[in-house]
C-alpha cells in the first residue's frame, strides 16, 4: 500500500465548523465557486455521503464517506476505480478559530501505475489540500 500525504494546512475556522462542512458533501456547493475551475474535472455530482466527477483521461471517479469521527477524522473510500484506495481528512483544532488539516491517500497501486502517477499524486494531494484550506477559510468568514 502506498500513502501520499499533504503538508499540514491551516484553516481560519473552528474545527467543528470545518468538520461539519467536510462531513456532508452537499456542502461542496457552498465552496464550489471558491475552488479553481479545471478542464480536467467535469460533471461534479454530490449528495450527503458521496461525490463523483469525470476526470480527464481517467473517467468517472467517486468518493464515499466510510466513517466520521466527530471533529477529527473523515475516511473516504473510492468508487468507480479499478484500484482500492482510501482517503482521510484529519483535523485538529489549534485555537478557537483555527484548524490544522492534513489529507492522505492510500492506494494499492500496480508498479506501472505507481511509476506513471507517483509524482502527480504527491503534488496533487498537497495542491488539493491547499485549495480546500483556502476555500474553507474564505467560506468561514
Amino acid at each position: 500500500m502506498t500513502t501520499y500525504e499533504s503538508t499540514i494546512k491551516t484553516i481560519s475556522s473552528a474545527e467543528e465548523v470545518v468538520f461539519n462542512i467536510l462531513s456532508d458533501f452537499t456542502n461542496l456547493e457552498k465552496i464550489q465557486d471558491k475552488l479553481p475551475e479545471s478542464d480536467a474535472i467535469k460533471d461534479l455530482a454530490f449528495d450527503r455521503d458521496s461525490c463523483s466527477f469525470q476526470l480527464s483521461g481517467m473517467g468517472k471517479v467517486g468518493f464515499r464517506i466510510a466513517s466520521r469521527e466527530a471533529y477529527n477524522t473523515i475516511v473516504l473510500k473510492t468508487e468507480y476505480l479499478p484500484v482500492e484506495a482510501e482517503a482521510r481528512i484529519d483535523l485538529q483544532g489549534s485555537g478557537a478559530k483555527e484548524t490544522q488539516m492534513k489529507l492522505s491517500l492510500s492506494a494499492e497501486l500496480p508498479m506501472m501505475i505507481k511509476m506513471m502517477l507517483d509524482k502527480k499524486l504527491k503534488e496533487g494531494i498537497d495542491l488539493l489540500a491547499g485549495k480546500l484550506a483556502e476555500a474553507l477559510s474564505e467560506s468561514a468568514q
